[in-house]
């Protein structure tokens, strides 16, 4: 019966791994900065917007005030993002307890004040104020990344070059560390310094034993707080990293003042071996799997072009099937003991990621991977890419007009949406839209939206939706995150913003925020062909919608817009 016990608690402690993998990277909704949001008007066609900017300048700030459906950040929004990043941390912590560093530290730190105290109520108080130091000392880590960078920096780090390469590698560096080559380790002076004032008594000697832990135990921490600070920052919210590092400190903390609760549950952990590297060198497969998406994301914001998603899936595809081998003993480092057989949680799990590698090498012929291809390279990075809708709505040609050369199409090659002639520049799609009498859907896109590759490939794919993008809309897809210059003469200074907007993305950014008062992606605009919103059947305005994965509700949506053009005209 121990030994069952045992096994399933190595079970909780390995999916605990797997499920930090895709905490990391879900996202209620990719989002930018709303600091400073205001509502003026930015320059447009003026034979197209000229009605719509008179009565902008009487009650903008009041008709933005009254959307009911924008994506502004609303405190309810902010507090779902905020709660998805201390789960995420609070799972790194968890995380971080069964790392060699940490997991043996437990029997030895709860003895110690159990002990040393002389009563178990002395003994409670003071593992408390010692897990309460360390949730002080990792909060207080999250506050100085907040405050050195700020929170315009950190809402610019999700698309900027230079740190999304240093998000890469620093990653990549974490884990080859846990992989074996080399431990992160913080100056041993520093780690001796804290020991002795951890000797001097009182709530101070308690501290600095808790900062002394935090110290000895970087090998193992390091990588998990630097993924979690890399993630948290790269989302953009202001008190994300000081969140992230409460939920990874609270869940560190934990154990030591439970088990010095309850001492004889102490009896019943798993005694620590070989099984503790396991975690962390499957935890270094994970980092390194991770790291890649930050290198996806620079190459598309960027048109580098030759980070494509079948090279993505061939690295994900060769780093799992090590993982697999490393668990079923096929793979061995320097560090391992020797394996001489597999128990039924390493055989579960190795199954689970045998089957992953699997799934995911139809992808490299083109297969969609609907469940992961959020987190890939868009499918038309791909040579040869497989889907219902695509493969059978290729059209005919695209409908003539007459506006000449489309603009920007050169830099959307790989993202285009096969079977639909999309658009990139706002005033041309007005001229399309008039000249082929249909209503125009602007996706506020962007190159690293997680959300917005799972609308293009759960729900735009649907034959209904798929339809309708295709025959009944100009679509217009205003990347906010491309990092294209603009020309000389089309540099400006934003009204909105009161910043000098010099590439592509920040000018639509800019007029999805001083026009429509949003600031998310993806976010969906219906207009007519003189750029305005349209009314319902009821004389509602139809307001814009963001990612809605329900395609019955999005069919809803895009139909209101067909009808209100029809009975406009």
């Amino acid at each position: 019966m121990n030994t069952l016990t045992t096994s399933l608690k190595r079970i909780l402690f390995v999916l605990i791994v797997a499920s930090l993998a895709f905490a990391g990277n879900v996202k209620a909704q990719d989002t930018t900065s709303t600091d400073g949001l205001e509502f003026t008007d930015i320059p447009t066609a003026a034979d197209s917007l000229a009605a719509a900017k008179a009565e902008q300048k009487k009650d903008t700030v009041k008709k933005a005030a009254a959307t009911t459906n924008t994506a502004v950040a609303t405190p309810q929004d902010a507090q779902k993002t905020l709660w998805q990043i201390f789960i995420a941390g609070f799972l790194g912590g968890l995380i971080a307890v069964t790392m060699p560093c940490i997991y043996p530290m437990l029997p030895l730190t709860v003895s110690f004040f159990t002990k040393k105290a002389g009563s178990k109520a002395k003994g409670v108080s003071q593992s408390m104020i010692y897990g309460l130091s360390i949730i002080v000392i990792y909060v207080l880590l999250g506050m100085v990344v907040t405050l050195g960078f700020g929170s315009d920096a950190l809402n610019s780090l999700s698309t900027n070059g230079i740190f999304n390469i240093f998000f890469f590698l620093m990653l990549v560096v974490f884990g080859i560390s846990f992989l074996g080559a080399f431990e992160i380790t913080l100056p041993s002076s520093l780690a001796n310094k804290l020991d002795e004032n951890s000797n001097k008594g009182g709530l101070a000697g308690i501290f600095f034993m808790a900062a002394t832990l935090v110290v000895v135990s970087f090998s193992c921490t390091g990588p998990i707080i630097g993924t979690l600070l890399v993630d948290t920052a790269s989302k953009g919210a202001r008190l994300g990293p000081a969140i992230g590092m409460f939920g990874f400190s609270l869940a560190l903390a934990l154990p030591f003042t439970l088990f010095a609760l309850f001492p004889s549950t102490l009896k019943s952990l798993p005694k620590s071996g070989g099984w503790l590297n396991s975690i962390k060198v499957i935890l270094g497969f994970l980092e390194l799997a991770f790291a890649l998406k930050f290198l996806s994301n620079v190459d598309l914001a960027y048109h580098w072009n030759w980070f494509d998603r079948e090279i993505f899936l061939s690295l994900w595809i060769a780093i799992f099937f090590l993982m697999g081998l490393y668990l079923i003993g096929k793979l061995k480092f320097s560090h391992d003991a020797d394996l001489p057989y597999l128990s039924a949680p390493r055989t579960i799990i190795a199954i689970i990621v045998f089957a992953f590698v699997a799934y995911m090498v139809p992808g490299l012929w083109g297969a969609p991977l609907k469940s992961i291809s959020a987190f890939l390279p868009p499918p038309a990075t791909q040579d040869f890419y497989l889907s219902e809708s695509s493969g059978a709505a290729a059209p005919a040609a695209a409908p003539k007009v007459s506006i000449g050369e489309k603009k920007y199409a050169d830099l959307f090659t790989r993202v285009r949406i096969r079977g639909i002639d999309s658009w990139y520049d706002y005033e041309q799609a007005l001229l399309v839209s008039k000249e082929l009498k249909k209503p125009i859907m602007i996706d506020f896109t962007g190159w690293n939206c997680v959300n917005c590759r799972k609308m293009e490939n759960d729900v735009w794919e649907d034959p209904q939706v798929f339809k309708r993008l295709r025959d009944d809309y100009i679509l217009l897809q205003l990347y906010v995150d491309d990092k294209t210059d603009l020309k000389p003469n089309e540099v400006y200074k934003s009204d909105f913003s009161g910043k000098k907007i010099t590439t592509l993305g920040a000018k639509w950014l800019d007029l999805e925020g001083s026009r429509f008062g949003a600031n998310a992606q993806p976010y969906y605009v219906l207009l007519d062909s003189d750029g305005n919103l349209m009314n319902d059947a009821n004389g509602q305005q139809i307001q814009p919608s963001g990612a809605n994965f329900n395609i019955d509700s999005y069919i809803k949506f895009l139909d209101s817009g067909i009808a209100a053009y029809k009975n406009k005209k």
